[in-house]
Order: structure tokens, then C-alpha cells, then sequence
């Protein structure tokens, strides 16, 4: 008899730390009806949590080939007729999987991809957020230059220990390079555990 696969549920403690905050800043600056992209949806737990919360918004996750199969476990746990199978989806490569979006929303990436990629998915959500259209971002920043916690230090030192190329990023820069592919920053909202999320609106 051929041993059956056993699929492991993935589980991420962060996002079931940081969800209820973030699904309440979701709820002021998202609208009420239309396409959600997420990039770097990871394990699909705020997929089908924000999903959840948000019946009006029909949720598109997106993530590496490889992370598809995980963010497909919860989707099908959670039954949910307004979160969509998962794409795959590089920042770096365009075209995008999804040409439009009327909200995009991203946690916990800027950090853990170079500054390059930084600069293709906020030129990438330039490119498919329709007019007016809201980005939200979360994570620790830095901002000036300047770390906001001794904790938000160690983990930058972890980060480029790890990989030269990621580490936290400042929000000053993140700012310019918005407003360079039409998003403006209109919201910096305090997080939990000295972390943030920036809220930009696409130019019409």
C-alpha cells in the first residue's frame, strides 16, 4: 500500500499575534467591496482571517511557487467563497499574475527581500492599484535613519546576518519611492511590538 501524504497545516504565531490590529486599520482604509491583492501571503493565515472579517473584499493571494501549497491548506480549511486559490507571483518579474486591484496589502516583507525587489512591488502595485486605490504595508521601519526599538535593532543585525541584502527599511525612503510610481503616503499607523503600517493611496 503507497503511504499516504500527510499534509503539515502551516502556522505562523506572528500572524495570529498581529491580525486583530491589522485587520482593524484594514477595516478604516479599505474599501467595503472589491479585489484585495496580497503579496507574500506566506502561510494564508491573514488571507483567510481578513477574508473573513471583510465578506465584502474577494481576496487574491499571491506568494512563491513554493509557499502555494501552504496558503492552499487554510483556503480549503476555511471554505471561504471570497478568497481565491493563490498565484504565483515574483515582484521582480513583470508581468504581474493580476493586472488590477482596488486594495493591495502586504506584511512582514519589505524586510526579508533586497531593496531592489523593494522598489519592483511598490512599482508593481503602482502599476495595478486603480485610481485611488489604498496599499498597505506592514512591519518595522526604520524612520530617519534611526531604529524605533532596541529590539527593532537586534532583528535588523539578525536580518543582514543572515542575508546582506534584507534589513529594515526606512520609511523616508520608502516614502520617495512611492511618490515616484504614484503612490502618496496619506496614513503611518503605530502597531504592536514597535512595528507600523504605512497607508498609501494611488494618484488618480
Amino acid at each position: 500500500m503507497a503511504a499516504e501524504r500527510i499534509m503539515h497545516k502551516p502556522f505562523s504565531q506572528a500572524c495570529e499575534n498581529n491580525r486583530q490590529p491589522i485587520l482593524e486599520v484594514l477595516r478604516r482604509h479599505f474599501p467595503e467591496r472589491g479585489t484585495v491583492l496580497e503579496l507574500g501571503a506566506g502561510t494564508g493565515q491573514h488571507a483567510v482571517y481578513f477574508a473573513g472579517a471583510l465578506p465584502g473584499l474577494t481576496w487574491q493571494p499571491t506568494d512563491r511557487e513554493e509557499r502555494l501549497a501552504d496558503i492552499e491548506i487554510w483556503r480549503q480549511e476555511a471554505k471561504l467563497d471570497n478568497v481565491l486559490p493563490a498565484l504565483a507571483l515574483e515582484v521582480d518579474q513583470w508581468p504581474w499574475p493580476v493586472s488590477s486591484a482596488d486594495a493591495v496589502f502586504s506584511a512582514n516583507t519589505a524586510h526579508i527581500m533586497p531593496w531592489s525587489s523593494v522598489c519592483n512591488m511598490l512599482a508593481g502595485v503602482g502599476r495595478v492599484l486603480v485610481p485611488e486605490g489604498v496599499f498597505c504595508l506592514y512591519g518595522p521601519f526604520n524612520r530617519g535613519g534611526a531604529y524605533s526599538s532596541a529590539s527593532n535593532a537586534r532583528f535588523d543585525q539578525w536580518l543582514r546576518s543572515r542575508d546582506p541584502c534584507s534589513g529594515l527599511r526606512d520609511r523616508d525612503a520608502l516614502v520617495d519611492q512611492g511618490r515616484r510610481v504614484g503612490l502618496e503616503l496619506v496614513d503611518d499607523e503605530a502597531m504592536p511590538a514597535n512595528n507600523r503600517t504605512l497607508i498609501w493611496r494611488r494618484r488618480p
